[in-house]
C-alpha cells in the first residue's frame, strides 16, 4: 500500500508541475521537462532506496526470482538488505544473494558440496521412542 502511495505522490507532482507551468503560466516545453525529471527522480530514488525499505519496514512490494535449477531454501533481513539462499543441484552449493538497494552492491556467497535436500537420519529420533 505504501507503494502505491508513493507513486501517487510522485504522479501527482508531476500533475501539479504541468498544471503551473503548462496551464497557467503557457510553458509546455519547461513543464514537460521538469515533470520528466520529477518522474526519473522519482523512479530513481525508489529503485535505488525506497523499495526495500517499504517492503521491510511497512509492508511494500516486491518480486524476486529462484534461477532456474535451484531450490529456494531461505531468505532473511540484514540491515536493509534481503539475503536469499538457494540450492543448485547441478553444482551442489548453496548460494546467498544480497539484493541490495538497486543491486548495485550485491554480495554473494557460495557454500561448496552443500546438499540440503538429501534426507539424513536424525540420530536422536530413535533414542526418543517411548
Amino acid at each position: 500500500m505504501i507503494t502505491y502511495f508513493y507513486w501517487f505522490c510522485v504522479v501527482l507532482l508531476m500533475a501539479a508541475v504541468l498544471y503551473g507551468l503548462g496551464v497557467k503560466a503557457d510553458k509546455w516545453r519547461p513543464g514537460l521537462a521538469l515533470a520528466f525529471v520529477l518522474f526519473l527522480a522519482g523512479w530513481s530514488a525508489y529503485y535505488f532506496y525506497f523499495q526495500q525499505i517499504f517492503v521491510k519496514r511497512y509492508g511494500g512490494v516486491m518480486t524476486i526470482s529462484v534461477p532456474e535449477g535451484s531450490f529456494h531454501l531461505m531468505a532473511t533481513w540484514k540491515d536493509d538488505n534481503l539475503w536469499v539462499e538457494n540450492y543448485d543441484p547441478k553444482t551442489n552449493t548453496c548460494v546467498f544473494n544480497e539484493y541490495s538497494k538497486g543491486s548495485l552492491l550485491q554480495g554473494k556467497v557460495t557454500i561448496k558440496n552443500c546438499n540440503p535436500l538429501l534426507q539424513r537420519p536424525f540420530a536422536a529420533t530413535e533414542s526418543i521412542r517411548p
